[in-house]
């Protein structure tokens, strides 16, 4: 469910600095060992800068299919169909890991990080522009 609220400030900073720390830590861990987790983290960050940049804009969901509307509204805004299509993707992969135990095969990594670093850089360049 989409609901206004206030804007935000303090709360999408608190969020970019968070995606910004995993990202570190991710970079720093061997993504090709550990392809779900990578896979987690690479979510766990895109999640956060949507989240930062709804926040900026007064926008929350909430709900069951919460994330699905997130990357759709921040997919609608800042990226394109293709990029929307691969985050939800991404998404039903991290809810399979979490849910079902689902391996991910550390080729999906290796083909797809440069996209998913894209999507990283175009959410974050969305939202220093709020700030």
């Amino acid at each position: 469910m989409k609901l206004e609220v206030e804007p935000n400030i303090s709360k999408a900073k608190s969020l970019l600095t968070m995606a910004k720390i995993t990202l570190e830590r991710l970079k720093e861990s061997n993504q090709e060992k550990y392809p779900s987790n990578t896979l987690i983290d690479y979510y766990d960050i895109i999640h956060k800068l949507s989240d930062a940049l709804a926040s900026l804009e007064g926008i929350k969901f909430k709900g069951d299919g919460a994330h699905i509307q997130l990357i759709e509204y921040v997919g609608s805004k800042y990226l394109n169909t293709h990029e929307t299509v691969f985050l939800q993707d991404m998404r039903d992969f991290r809810n399979r890991i979490h849910y079902e135990g689902f391996a991910v095969n550390s080729n999906y990594i290796s083909s797809n990080v440069e996209l998913i670093e894209k999507i990283i850089l175009k959410l974050e360049k969305s939202s220093h522009y709020f700030l």
